[in-house]
């Protein structure tokens, strides 16, 4: 039984988006992150379609997100950013693909394990996951096979000191941790130029259609276009309010219908009289308060729709920000699992 309400998901704009990120980093092999589920999208799909088109590099947050991958395609690596909890190692130890340590206790749990090809966190400023330097320098990694040393930047989005900061501390340590790759620049990262590529990049919200930094405007396509079934067409008299708590009146008699779609799809409250719908061309703006299933907008400049017609919801990811209050990211990972999931090529 087909849903009322369906995301497009455009697959040539995916590959588009990675190809130009690759470019982009130069020298340096050009990874997806595509934890959370590929940040709504459909990780299998996703890594599916970016393997086809020549990436060869995968991160996921944790081993159930590994699992739900396997098998993995050919050729292609996987790395699990959380590392390994004790209810990890099973997993850790079976499946095709490497933690990502980040703790003291994740590297004396993985040589007991038996030290396998790793992949190592270094903390160089955000004080989020990653190894303290000192431990670093202190040798607790010696030994370990690490094939990718990374770390991670705090305000890539941003012009400030702590990027190069960061960057100059990531430098600083890596002679003294043997690696096969260093990896730094998330999307916004790549932004930042050559000096933050180093040998692998590992961009996330910009293949799905976001843009992390000025540079990548025109460049970045949208991904993901939710659309919308309307369930019923009426005419709101003048006067008259939509919605709960009546935080809409029309000034005139107003078109409006409902849309089968509300905060429970991911289409969260945020979008309340700053959101829009399209039908074509034709913005038609949310009017009151965004339920739980259902959204009312104003259709008065779109006279020939009616019940049963579709219409697309304005996902445009830094429009769609601006509206809302909500981050690119946020929007993306809100998209719920009602929705039936259309790839175009």
């Amino acid at each position: 039984m087909p849903p009322p309400h369906r995301l497009r998901l455009d697959g040539g704009a995916l590959v588009a988006n990675w190809r130009w990120l690759n470019a982009q980093s130069g020298g340096a092999a050009c990874g997806a992150a595509v934890k959370a589920d590929g940040y709504g999208l459909g990780a299998r799909e996703v890594v599916r379609q970016l393997a086809a088109a020549g990436c060869r590099d995968f991160f996921v947050a944790t081993w159930a997100e590994a699992a739900a991958l396997m098998p993995l395609p050919a050729g292609v690596a996987l790395s699990v950013l959380h590392g390994v909890r004790p209810e990890d190692m099973a997993a850790a130890t079976s499946l095709n693909a490497r933690p990502v340590l980040n703790t003291s206790d994740q590297v004396r749990r993985w040589r007991a394990a038996g030290g396998g090809v790793c992949d190592v966190m270094i903390d160089t400023g955000i004080n989020r996951l990653g190894l303290a330097p000192q431990d670093v320098a202190a040798g607790l990694l010696d030994g370990l096979q690490v094939d990718v040393l990374m770390s991670h930047l705090a305000c890539a989005d941003e012009d400030v000191e702590d990027n190069d900061r960061q960057r100059r501390a990531f430098l600083s340590l890596a002679d003294s941790v043997p690696h096969r790759r260093l990896s730094l620049a998330n999307s916004a990262g790549i932004c930042l130029g050559a000096d933050y590529a180093f040998d692998l990049t590992r961009p996330g919200v910009a293949l799905y259609g976001g843009i992390p930094r000025a540079e990548a405007t025109g460049h970045i396509r949208q991904v993901a276009r939710p659309e919308a079934e309307i369930l019923q067409r009426r005419l709101v008299p003048a006067g008259s309010s939509v919605g709960y708590n009546a935080t809409w009146t029309a000034a005139r008699d107003t078109e409006v219908a409902i849309l089968n779609i509300g905060y429970a799809d991911g289409i969260l409250r945020g979008f309340s009289g700053t959101g829009h719908a399209l039908a074509g061309e034709i913005a038609l703006p949310f009017i009151g308060r965004v339920s739980m299933d259902l959204i009312a907008i104003d259709v008065t400049a779109a006279p020939d729709l009616r019940e049963g017609d579709w219409v697309a919801i304005d996902y445009d990811l830094p429009r769609a920000a601006a509206a809302s209050g909500l981050a690119q990211y946020e929007l993306l990972t809100s998209l719920g699992d009602r929705f039936e999931r259309v790839w175009m090529d």
